[in-house]
């Protein structure tokens, strides 16, 4: 069996992974020029900040398991179990968030090692040399490909919400101690993480998400918002330094949860953290349980 994963995220890379196990041929194509996705770090002087997914929750035993392997390996190390909460300065305890030392990214690549992955390959259609191709992405980009009715019906009733990340720089490190910090019914902030707590280096970098409402008003031009994000973490943690900041969009930030493990037509499947809660979990579990239907097929 051929089959043709569209997407080198963590959903995309968890199917192909899964699918190669059981025996399928199987190619991905990436867009991009690294894998991760919404897994996402990016270097700013010389150091990498996780600009996509915040950090990782592993309560189903399979991907903790995989976490547990990754900590192993030194790839991933468990972060905090509390976060602050804003307004109100509490704190939110929960269950263990992970992160990784070289970057959330690094996780994503590590599931590329076999696999048969073409970075810098854009399609402006669905392939037709496979018997069954796997769309691992957001379903408004599943759309620019015309998908087959199944899974137009699907990937239109996705809803999606957009962030933009700022990653600032401090001269040093001069706020309180925290890990990160949900921020409640405010009209610039949703998050903000220490990077250097994250990561394990003790850098001043903080990265903040905006709320949807502020991301919409500058997709046009994202690095408009930047000094907008900065001040409300300035106002939040009263810092006094003016960072270095940089600004990533996130058109596709967060999809509204969904029910279903997948979506197919038969040939053609859909599958992503859309199908389930918002999580690098649901991604996972998302493209496992797709490719094992394609091989139980």
């Amino acid at each position: 069996m051929d089959v043709v994963v569209v997407g080198a995220g963590i959903a995309g890379l968890s199917c192909a992974r899964t699918l190669a196990a059981g025996g399928a041929r199987v190619r991905v194509v990436e867009r991009g020029r690294v894998p991760g996705g919404r897994l996402a770090s990016r270097r700013y002087d010389g150091r990498y900040a996780d600009i996509g997914a915040a950090y990782l929750v592993a309560d189903d035993p399979d991907f903790a398991a995989a976490v547990a392997s990754w900590q192993a390996r030194g790839l991933a190390r468990p972060w905090t179990d509390t976060l602050r909460v804003h307004p109100g300065d509490t704190a939110a305890t929960g269950p263990m968030r992970w992160a990784a030392p070289g970057g959330l990214r690094s996780l994503a690549a590590d599931l590329t090692t076999g696999l048969d992955v073409s970075y810098s390959t854009p399609l402006d259609a669905i392939p037709g040399d496979a018997d069954a191709v796997v769309l691992a992405m957001p379903g408004p980009q599943a759309l620019r490909l015309d998908p087959p009715p199944g899974i137009l019906a699907a990937a239109s009733s996705q809803v999606w919400q957009p962030v933009i990340a700022a990653v600032l720089s401090y001269p040093s490190r001069e706020w309180p101690d925290f890990r990160g910090a949900f921020v409640n019914d405010h009209p610039v902030l949703a998050t903000v993480c220490d990077d250097g707590s994250r990561r394990g280096d003790g850098a001043p970098v903080l990265v903040a998400h905006s709320t949807a409402a502020l991301a919409a008003e500058h997709l046009a031009d994202p690095a408009a918002a930047g000094p907008i994000i900065a001040s409300a973490v300035a106002s939040l943690l009263e810092l006094e330094s003016e960072p270095r900041i940089d600004v990533h969009r996130w058109t596709y930030a967060q999809p509204e949860p969904g029910d279903a493990a997948y979506a197919t037509d038969g040939r053609v499947w859909l599958c992503g953290d859309a199908f389930g809660r918002p999580r690098v979990q649901s991604a996972w579990l998302s493209g496992r349980a797709t490719a094992r239907a394609i091989l139980s097929d």
